[in-house]
């Protein structure tokens, strides 16, 4: 649910590369078409897979992260890769359109079902399941997203990725108390995870105790390399002060 709780109803291909046509000139429209023919021409595989991939570039240069990633999907299932179906899954989620509800709802639908093919290779890989769960929470069902998420803390309590994403969650949706809660159990495990510091200075500094938080972002920076990084912890510093 999204909107004031209204669901949101997801468009689909046909209707995104419509509108992704209305902005292509006349010799590059040309050339899609030409592509688009060899696909239905093509009766074997490996030319199918070529002309996808000559779609997705060409959609990519046009600056078309979405139909790129598409094509880049068609072409994924018939290689029957879990590199190339998760590439395509992250792409759609790292183009998320949070402007257009129904496009963005398409795109984290997209990615969740090539998330699922790239699973069912290879079901022990927990970010896999991790990354679906947050698509999940941009299709309008936030719950499942976070019940999926939920599911595998219990499953995999000691993996300090699905603890970081829930600790996450927990601060932007403003439950200040269970984040801090997550990180200090996680932190006692692994004191030195930069993540959890700073997530849990979040944490402390949504509930009110600001000298904790600046505490644990002191212990944050430390473990930082990044210049831009440690700019931005001194600046969430300097506002708690």
């Amino acid at each position: 649910m999204m909107g004031g709780g209204q669901p949101v109803v997801s468009i689909d291909f046909n209707e995104v590369l419509a509108k992704a046509k209305q902005n292509v000139s006349a010799d590059s429209l040309s050339q899609i078409t030409s592509l688009e023919n060899k696909v239905v021409r093509g009766d074997v595989k490996a030319q199918q897979i070529l002309v996808f991939h000559q779609l997705a570039t060409a959609w990519d240069s046009l600056h078309q992260p979405s139909v790129a990633a598409h094509y880049l999907g068609e072409a994924a299932k018939l290689e029957n890769s879990e590199k190339s179906l998760t590439f395509a899954a992250n792409l759609f989620l790292a183009n998320l359109d949070d402007e257009d509800p129904s496009m963005s709802a398409w795109q984290a639908k997209q990615a969740i079902d090539l998330y699922d093919k790239a699973i069912a290779m290879d079901t022990a890989n927990v970010s896999l399941q991790i990354a679906q769960a947050s698509a999940y929470m941009r299709t309008g069902s936030p719950m499942e997203g976070v019940s999926k998420l939920r599911a595998l803390a219990d499953k995999y309590p000691d993996n300090v990725e699905v603890q970081i994403t829930l600790g996450d969650l927990a601060i932007q949706s403003r439950q200040f108390d269970k984040a801090a809660a997550r990180m200090e159990t996680l932190l006692q495990q692994h004191p030195d995870n930069a993540q959890a510091l700073f997530i849990a200075a979040e944490a402390y500094g949504g509930l009110g105790n600001k000298e904790k938080a600046i505490q644990l972002l002191e212990r944050c920076k430390k473990l930082v390399n990044n210049p831009a990084l440690i700019k931005e912890i001194d600046d969430h510093i300097a506002e708690l002060k």
